[in-house]
Parts: C-alpha cells; structure tokens; sequence
C-alpha cells in the first residue's frame, strides 16, 4: 500500500522465525536465499557515487549515490528495467526485508518499523502494551489499512518491546548484505494524536542506533514535517520520499540531506500521469533518483506495471 508524502507505504508478509515485511501481497525471493551483495566489498554504484559517511556509532556507512538508476521493488523483484528501450542495470533499488538485495546495486532493506504487517497481527496482539489502544482498550488499527495496529512508542519500555521484536530484522537485513534500511511509518505521529513527535523519534534513534552498530545506512521515510532534526538528532543518512514533487518537498529533503534523496511519484496521483512526471523531472531542484512507478509496485509481468525515470 502506498500513501502520499503526509502518510506512507507499508507491505506484509510473515518470516519463519520473526516478524518481517512483505512484497504488497506478491511472491518474493525467500528470504533464506543466499546473499547476493557484500556491505563489506560495497556495489558498482556505490563505489562510483556514494561514499563512506560516519555513523552514529562511529563506524562507517555506504552512502546513497545522488544519481544512477533506481527501482522501488516492494510488491516484485526484477533485476534490470528498461530505459529507453534498453534493458539497465539498477544502481539503487528497496526491496523487503523478506528479499535479498541486488548484486552490484546499492540495495536498502525496508521495514515496518511504526505499524505491524498484516499477517504478523496474531504475534503483535500477543502484546498488546506495545500497540496503541483506544479508549476501550482495543488496538487502534490504521483507518486506511485496518489490518495494520498502530505501535505505541510513548514509553521508554514500550519502546524497548518494540525494538526487541523489529530489531533482529534490521539485523536480518544486514546478514543479508543489505547497504541500508527504510524504517516505513515514521509518521504516525502526524496521523495518531496519543503518539508525540518525541517518542517517534526516540524509536527512530534506537532503529538507526541498531542500523549503524550493523553497518547500515539509515533512511528518513517521508514526514518532512521532521525538518533537520532527522539527520542532526536521529541520525539519518539520507531520504526516501513518496510523492515529494506532488506535495512540493523534494527540496526539503534535498536540502537536508545534502542530495541524498530516493524520490518515488506514482501515476495516480497526477490526472495525466506522463505530463506530471515530465514537469516532477523538469523542476529545479529535484533528486537525481526520481522515479515513477504504478501506485502497487506489481512485477514486470503485470499489465498495471510501469516504471519510468528522469
């Protein structure tokens, strides 16, 4: 499911052993597939755009590359996409936790980090102190999407649960080989009034703690209403924005993260889907990763299925 820049995306599936994310209700690689990229050694995109940058923990992450080819993956996986009319390799591509990462690209990893998945209901119930509940004490699901529980981050020891169960994804995303991870939902505090800004971001710091102590990158999802204080106190490394030229905040993101900004349009949300991503890729400034795909992320067999790039 996508949401616009105010809301997000957030996708389901269930792994063997823990929660995981999934591929918007398409079939994925298995997640116990060998890795096929090395943090360690880094990708072709990587070593030609990106850089090491330091971390909160005081190692070093690969950056995002400002410009190449990209792809956001979360409903198929594919290895190339057409440009032109030419087959391309990807520089950058976000595929699921339950996925493997593209060999030779800069791959981010996402996970739900703010809502639970779908099918992982009956585990998160199992727990109701980590979700936030309404006045009768039931979970409050997201109105949009009601088989997602909003998380309830408001407590230092609601917070300490909760990483405790989306933790060993961030790392299953690292043994993977994954560069980096997008943490989805970010902004319920902008969408569920109980939640404050300080808690979201108390639990964000301790994902992107986690995310550096394992070697990754971490990217802020959406919610520019976060300003700076996503990379100065969280620690963001760089930006995944849906829907930023629609809202008009790709130079928000831009700006912060000094260009490191995966930008995501989709075709529903102009009346005439070519002629609004023509002015997104006309307009000054705008990301050097802006794509646009169909609003469900389908495979590449799909008749819904389009990708196009600036």
């Amino acid at each position: 499911m996508i949401r616009s820049a105010l809301a997000v995306l957030a996708c389901a599936m269930v792994c063997a052993v823990a929660l995981t994310g999934c591929d918007q209700g398409a079939s994925s690689p298995a997640a116990s597939g060998t890795p096929t990229a090395s943090r360690a050694s880094g990708s072709a995109a990587s070593s030609a755009s990106g850089s090491a940058v330091p971390s909160a923990s005081e190692s070093a992450v690969l950056a995002l590359p400002t410009t190449g080819v990209a792809d956001y993956q979360l409903g198929a996986s594919y290895d190339t996409v057409l440009v032109d009319g030419v087959e391309t390799a990807l520089d950058v591509v976000v595929r699921d936790v339950g996925s493997v990462p593209l060999e030779g690209a800069y791959s981010v990893c996402y996970v739900n980090g703010f809502q639970t998945q779908p099918d992982d209901a009956a585990v998160w119930l199992a727990h109701p102190e980590l979700l936030l509940a309404d006045d009768d004490g039931d979970p409050v699901p997201d109105p949009d999407w009601p088989d997602e529980y909003v998380l309830d981050p408001t407590t230092a020891a609601q917070r300490e649960g909760i990483l405790e169960r989306i933790g060993p994804l961030i790392d299953q995303c690292a043994a993977k080989g994954f560069d980096a991870i997008e943490i989805d939902n970010l902004d319920t505090w902008t969408r569920f009034s109980a939640i404050d800004e300080a808690s979201a971001v108390a639990l964000a710091t301790s994902y992107v703690e986690r995310a550096h102590a394992a070697g990754l990158a971490a990217a802020q999802k959406n919610t520019a209403e976060l300003g700076s204080v996503g990379r100065d106190e969280v620690g963001f490394d760089f930006a995944i924005a849906e829907e930023c030229a629609v809202w008009d905040e790709c130079g928000i993101y831009l700006d912060i993260y000094d260009g490191r900004v995966l930008a995501i349009e989709y075709t529903d949300a102009w009346d005439e889907a070519d002629a609004g991503f023509a002015a997104a890729c006309e307009a000054d400034p705008r990301p050097g990763l802006l794509i646009l795909r169909d609003r469900d992320l389908v495979g590449q067999q799909s008749r819904e299925y389009v990708y196009d790039r600036c």
